[in-house]
C-alpha cells in the first residue's frame, strides 16, 4: 500500500496560484503505478484533473488544461500540482491518488479507479473566491 500525504491548500482570490504536493512512500515497483490528482467539490462526484505515469507525461481534464500542471521530484518521492489562474468553480478538496495499473493513465478519467486499485491521500482543501 502506498502512503500518501497532500499539502499546500489553501484559500486564494480568482486569477491566484497555488502549489499542492503529494508526498509518497511504500511503493513496490514505482512504475507500475499511474499517479493522479482528483478532486470533489461539495454535492459533487469526485473528478480527475490530471495524471503522470511513470515515464513522466502527463494528461489533464479539460477543465483544467493550460492552467494546471503536474510535476515529480523524484528524490523526494513527491508529485506536484501548481494551479494557476484560479477560478471559484476550482474550490474543493483535492487529492492525490496512487493507481495500480500504469495504463489508468490513458483512460482520460472515463470512471473513477477501482477500489481495490487506488490508494488515497488524506486530502486538501483549495477555495478560491471571487
Amino acid at each position: 500500500q502506498v502512503q500518501l500525504v497532500e499539502s499546500g491548500g489553501g484559500s486564494v482570490q480568482a486569477g491566484g496560484s497555488l502549489r499542492l504536493s503529494c508526498a509518497a512512500s511504500g511503493y513496490t515497483n514505482e512504475r507500475a503505478y499511474c499517479m493522479a490528482w482528483f478532486r470533489q467539490a461539495p454535492g459533487k462526484e469526485r473528478e480527475g484533473v490530471g495524471s503522470l505515469d511513470s515515464s513522466g507525461s502527463t494528461t489533464y481534464a479539460d477543465p483544467v488544461k493550460g492552467r494546471f500542471t503536474i510535476s515529480r521530484d523524484n528524490v523526494r518521492d513527491t508529485m506536484y500540482l501548481e494551479m494557476n489562474s484560479l477560478k471559484p468553480e476550482d474550490t474543493a478538496m483535492y487529492y492525490c491518488a496512487a493507481v495500480r495499473r500504469g495504463d489508468y493513465c490513458y483512460t482520460s478519467f472515463s470512471q473513477l479507479p477501482p477500489p481495490t486499485l487506488v490508494d488515497w491521500g488524506q486530502g486538501t482543501q483549495v477555495t478560491v473566491s471571487s
